[in-house]
């Protein structure tokens, strides 16, 4: 439904994270996503809080290659084959690492089109990931969706996502994920949705930043 998308633009636009999930038959899972320029200490806490699940930053191939960010492995057996690389830290203005505002400062550096690889610190306790170029058309994936959403808001293409689990630390779904965006008033999408709008050209392709 292209209004989700739509809606969820907006909101990415606004700097307030939306849920996206993907497709039953892959993780079947749903993600807090928010733009990295809008990832406050807030937003990090929220996500540490709230979502429970892995802090990870998506971003485009040439801007892990600027900023010297290698795969972590070189041979990937994940079953998604998610690309992720050397964890990283802000090399200034943080402390262990771990904090929420840490956290934040490590984003922001990666959101820096000015960063160089010198400006992170490695590992780290945030996890970049490589997304692919052709977005959620070319892979289904919580990565690229940041990376669409992003580019669709005219914001810098990388993003910040979280699973999100219950209490009992399992991942929620269906009528429990529901529930937790319509406690937070949080808008949820599908990747589903995203495809459809993009390939239907309901929405123009998403375009990349010259900066990055």
């Amino acid at each position: 439904m292209t209004s989700a998308v739509e809606a969820a633009v907006r909101e990415f636009a606004l700097g307030r994270p939306v849920v996206v999930t993907d497709h039953p038959d892959r993780e079947d899972e749903g993600d807090l996503i928010v733009a990295g320029v809008h990832a406050t200490p807030e937003v990090i806490a929220f996500m540490m809080r709230e979502c429970r699940g892995l802090i990870c930053a998506p971003m485009l191939p040439d801007r892990a290659a600027r900023l010297d960010l290698p795969l972590m492995v070189e041979r990937n057996t994940e079953l998604l084959r998610t690309a992720f690389t050397v964890s990283v830290d802000a090399a200034s203005g943080a402390t262990t690492g771990i904090s929420a505002s840490d956290r934040s400062r490590a984003v922001a550096v990666l959101c820096d089109p000015d960063a160089t690889a010198g400006d992170l610190v490695r590992p780290g306790h945030m996890f970049p990931l490589i997304a692919d170029v052709g977005g959620v058309v070319a892979r289904p994936g919580h990565t690229e969706a940041a990376i669409d959403l992003a580019r669709l808001a005219g914001l810098p293409p990388v993003g910040v996502i979280c699973e999100i689990a219950g209490d009992d630390g399992e991942m929620l779904r269906g009528e429990s994920l529901r529930a937790f965006c319509q406690a937070h008033g949080l808008v949820q999408v599908s990747i589903d949705e995203m495809i459809d709008a993009l390939t239907s050209g309901a929405i123009a392709p998403p375009q990349v930043s010259s900066a990055y």
